[in-house]
């Protein structure tokens, strides 16, 4: 079975472990249909630790039984909805062997995974040691690395699939990913992108999820694409993407309060490495800058952003930049932006 072909083409999978298995992590396009439910699941592994698997087998009949005629249709719906849907439990035993017979049974077919979730997530992990060409897209705060990484076909948004924007300030409004769910959408998108992809420079955490150390490597030899902006267009992008764009998909009816309780704790969390007055003087905007937007200036946001852009997110990005000079090929800025692939680098 050719698992490369499996992700590239999006096939449909049934899953049926355990949603507690599938909640610790799945596959994007899975579905779960569990032939045991965690209870269930609980209890035939008390049992085999107790009596040996002939045991546990028995146990499992039992349990599932009167459920069997339910799984069968569910199971049936899914795969009449989704025809070339392959089927998995976690390593291709006995729970999809049973789905497989039962299925047949009722006159449904379906193919099992060898190996199943376990060995497809071997396959996934053994991406990020044959990595495609890198190019990393660098620069400050606020230059617009997303958006110019948005403009290339053969892009990878690790930002968007973390699910944050890679900074003090970077929490969305929905949870992040788990890390195993995040490697698994990660390397899915890099079989998709077999020759050559760009990257935004990322630190080995995104949030709270840590890039596959292969991954980081690659990154760190990668030649850099450097992108910069003026000061004031990088404070505008700030200003729309942390704080406009926020609160329109803030449902609360008061999103700007609860907006300034995350941006205040985000400037606490930076205390120490932004220094005592610098703090005190962000604090001081910050807080000015709420109480304006309250009465319609959203513009006031303007001067604490550009302070924590010259005076903490620029000094850190410049130094990490001095120790990789030697790896920037190419610089560019938005008024000189090439129309020519960027990639040949």
């Amino acid at each position: 079975m050719d698992f490369a072909e499996i992700f590239r083409s999006d096939t449909p999978l049934l899953d049926v472990r355990a949603p507690i298995e599938f909640a610790k992590g799945a596959f994007p396009g899975a579905s779960n249909l569990p032939i045991l439910d965690d209870e269930q699941r609980h209890l035939v592994g008390l049992c085999y630790q107790e009596k040996g698997a002939a045991a546990a087998e028995i146990l499992g009949y039992e349990l599932v039984g009167p459920l069997k005629n339910d799984r069968i249709q569910a199971w049936q719906h899914f795969i009449q909805a989704h025809p070339t849907a392959l089927l998995y439990c976690f390593r291709g035993g006995q729970r999809s062997l049973i789905t497989e017979q039962w299925l047949a049974a009722a006159g449904t077919k379906i193919s099992r995974v060898p190996g199943g979730y376990k060995a497809l997530r071997q396959f996934l992990l053994s991406a990020f040691d044959q990595l495609p060409k890198l190019t990393i897209i660098s620069g400050k705060t606020g230059v617009g690395k997303t958006e110019l990484l948005h403009r290339f076909k053969n892009a990878v948004d690790l930002e968007g699939l973390a699910n944050h924007r890679g900074s003090a300030f970077g929490k969305t409004r929905t949870d992040q990913p788990g890390q195993i769910d995040f490697e698994n959408s990660l390397a899915i998108k890099l079989l998709k992108q077999p020759r050559a992809i760009a990257l935004e420079d990322e630190s080995r955490l995104i949030g709270r999820v840590s890039l596959p150390i292969p991954l980081q490597d690659a990154m760190k030899r990668a030649p850099i694409l450097l992108l910069d902006d003026k000061i004031e267009n990088r404070v505008q992008r700030i200003l729309r993407e942390y704080v406009i764009n926020q609160l329109e998909v803030m449902p609360e009816p008061d999103a700007l309060v609860q907006l300034e309780i995350e941006f205040t704790a985000a400037l606490s969390a930076i205390q120490k490495r932004l220094g005592g007055d610098r703090y005190q003087q962000a604090s001081r905007l910050m807080s000015i800058a709420f109480k304006s937007h309250q009465k319609g200036d959203v513009q006031a946001h303007s001067s604490w952003i550009e302070l924590l852009l010259v005076n903490y997110y620029d000094p850190m990005y410049e130094y990490q930049l001095a120790k990789k000079l030697d790896r920037v090929k190419l610089t560019v800025d938005w008024e000189h932006l090439p129309e020519e692939a960027l990639l040949d680098l």
